[in-house]
C-alpha cells in the first residue's frame, strides 16, 4: 500500500480540500467530542479528527504556507537525527526549523498543511534500508520525509528581515 499509495497521493492528490467532511448516524448514535454537529437540516454529523480529504482540484488553501519560527541551529537537540536515514526527526508541523536544508521526518498530519511551493515530499515512513525509520533503534509513529524549498538562513540588513536562500 505504501509503495503505491504514495506514489499516487504524490502525483494525484498533494491538493488539499477546503471544508468540513462527516458521515450522518443515526439518532440512536451519541454525540460526542468537538468533531460532531447537527447541520441546518437536522442531520447528526460526525467528523472523524484522523481523516484527510484530498482532492486533485486546485484550491486556495493550497498555496497558504505554513509560517515558520523555530531554528535548527542552535536547537540541534531537540532534532534528533534518524538511525537510517540522513535527515531529522521533527515531532510536531509547528517546530519545523526554518533555517534547515537536509531533510526531515515530520508526522503524518502535516499532510493537511502541505504547500508542495513551500516543501517537497520525499517519501513516506521508510530509511535507506527500506525499514521504517529509526531514532537509537526506536521508531516513531509515522513520519513523512520532506525538504524545505523556502529555506531561511539569516536576517538582513539589522531590520529583521527574513532572508530567503
Amino acid at each position: 500500500m505504501y509503495t503505491n499509495g504514495f506514489g499516487y497521493i504524490k502525483r494525484m492528490f498533494d491538493h488539499k480540500g477546503n471544508g468540513r467532511t462527516g458521515f450522518i448516524v443515526p439518532e440512536h448514535y451519541e454525540l460526542y467530542g468537538t468533531e460532531t454537529r447537527i447541520d441546518s437540516s437536522g442531520n447528526r454529523i460526525v467528523s472523524p479528527n484522523n481523516c484527510l480529504w484530498l482532492t486533485n482540484l486546485d484550491t486556495f488553501k493550497r498555496h497558504e504556507g505554513i509560517t515558520l519560527t523555530k531554528r535548527y541551529f542552535g536547537n540541534e537537540i531537540e532534532y534528533p537525527h534518524y538511525d537510517n536515514y540522513d535527515g531529522i526527526n521533527v515531532n510536531k508541523t509547528q517546530d519545523i526549523p526554518l533555517d534547515y536544508k537536509g531533510f526531515m521526518g515530520v508526522p503524518i498530519t502535516f499532510l493537511h498543511k502541505f504547500n508542495p511551493d513551500q516543501f517537497e515530499i520525499i517519501k513516506f515512513r521508510k530509511g535507506n534500508d527500506e525499514k521504517d525509520l529509526s531514532i537509537n533503534g526506536k521508531c516513531p509513529y509515522f513520519r513523512i520525509l520532506i525538504k524545505n524549498k523556502r529555506i531561511l538562513t539569516e536576517l538582513s540588513n539589522n531590520r529583521g528581515i527574513p532572508q530567503v536562500r
